[in-house]
């Protein structure tokens, strides 16, 4: 079947899996029901799948939710129907799943990379947000897929039933990681760290929309991705009366709000860009009483990891200084990080000509800026060191709100799109071995 009938042959089924996932989304580590879903899949596919503490590195995880959140997470998957046995793989927060096609022929070795996690926002319920439009908001009040991810987990179901359907007419071998915990740059690591981009040849990945283009556009390749790391601040004081022995207390309350604002005056780096935000602050108990904790989520953001070191260098400092002026203390928490990611401009020309045939393609840009931050960047790095290839593709679609944003959505006809560029990557990969 040739790439554009197998695309037009599936198409429904990427709508059916997108509006499944967006409807049943999972935080990072929580994604029980979604690695089920996925694995149980690609089992019946003929993929060799690894879940568990087979498919990543436990002690490389970042920012494992606590015990008490994992086991209700889990406790809700199993009265899902979850299987016993992926349930059991899945134990502790060990979600994703690796899946491995060997076609036993002479090739390269190609790897993609498919974040599933969603985040922590409440969905919109408006007449103008396209899932409450088609009934398939989010069932998990407080989360949802406001990045796409569940647009990109389809994106790799429809790849995989490509490679399972056309394995006779390819070479090489192909891993496809649905990896979990990609928001807080929390995952990746954990992969990379189990050996799963040992070997590998070439290696791609990418996002639905981060810039509004038209469906049918491919980015080949992106700069501007930043290296980041994620903190969490604990402030710890001493509680008294406000009104009778003010004096007793340590205002841990007034030493995360000292930090929370005083963080924003860390110097930009001369030599890039340099970003700091404080996303999250709790504290207090009540009017009369002076506060013993406080709390904070910051993050940090460099072009280079020098910068993005010199950037948590004067996090720590401030924070440690804010703690100290109140007389509290402050134990901070490393939950996260990225690496800074170059694409191989080698493969811009070969994408470009490989997806030429497509009927879904369009434009294809060499480069698209921008900025944020990616976990990805540890298994590109790891690729490239031992001599391999490695992209960070965008998908184009038009956004009608903003990636986080309680009424973000995206142009399903992207999913098509993207899946024949996949396509046409692994039917062209033998020629850049």
């Amino acid at each position: 079947m040739a790439a554009e009938d197998f695309i037009k042959s599936i198409q429904p089924k990427l709508t059916e899996w997108r509006r499944h996932f967006h409807k049943n989304p999972e935080l990072g580590f929580m994604e029980y029901r979604t690695t089920c879903t996925i694995g149980k899949e690609l089992e019946q596919l003929g993929f060799k799948v690894y879940a568990g503490k087979d498919a990543l590195d436990s002690k490389s995880r970042y920012g494992v939710p606590s015990l008490s959140d994992l086991e209700n997470q889990e406790q809700q998957a199993k009265d899902s129907g979850i299987d016993t046995e992926w349930a059991e793989k899945m134990h502790g927060g060990h979600t994703g799943l690796v899946a491995v096609w060997d076609t036993q022929k002479p090739g390269t070795h190609a790897a993609f990379r498919f974040d599933i996690d969603a985040l922590p926002i409440e969905e919109a319920e408006d007449e103008h947000h396209f899932p409450f439009q088609h009934n398939f908001t989010s069932n998990e009040k407080g989360v949802m897929h406001a990045c796409g991810h569940d647009g990109h987990t389809t994106i790799g179901l429809g790849l995989a039933h490509y490679i399972a359907s056309h394995h006779n007419e390819l070479n090489g071998k192909f891993t496809l990681l649905f990896q979990p915990a990609e928001e807080g740059g929390r995952g990746a690591k954990a992969m990379t760290d189990k050996g799963w981009l040992d070997g590998v040849d070439t290696f791609y990945s990418g996002h639905i929309g981060i810039h509004s283009l038209p469906v049918g556009t491919v980015a080949a390749s992106t700069k501007g991705f930043l290296a980041s790391s994620k903190l969490n601040v604990q402030f710890k004081g001493q509680s008294s009366h406000a009104g009778m022995k003010p004096e007793d207390g340590r205002n841990a309350l007034l030493a995360a709000a000292t930090a929370a604002v005083q963080l924003y005056t860390i110097p930009r780096h001369s030599d890039g860009v340099s970003r700091i935000n404080v996303g999250k602050l709790i504290a207090g108990n009540g009017r009369n009483i002076i506060s013993d904790r406080g709390y904070l989520e910051l993050e940090t953001r460099g072009e280079t990891q020098a910068i993005n070191r010199f950037m948590q260098k004067e996090a720590k400092r401030m924070i440690e200084a804010a703690a100290s002026m109140h007389d509290t203390k402050a134990e901070i928490e490393f939950v996260g990080e990225t690496e800074e990611m170059v694409c191989d401009e080698d493969l811009v020309p070969f994408i470009t000509e490989v997806v030429q045939p497509s009927s879904f393609i369009k434009e294809v840009q060499p480069v698209a800026f921008v900025s944020g931050s990616e976990d990805a960047s540890f298994m590109m790095n790891a690729v490239q060191t031992q001599g391999g290839q490695a992209t960070y593709m965008l998908f184009g679609t038009q956004l009608p709100d903003n990636h986080h944003s309680p009424a973000f959505d995206f142009e399903e006809d992207v999913l098509t799109v993207a899946v024949d560029t996949y396509i046409h990557i692994v039917k062209g990969g033998n020629s850049i071995a």
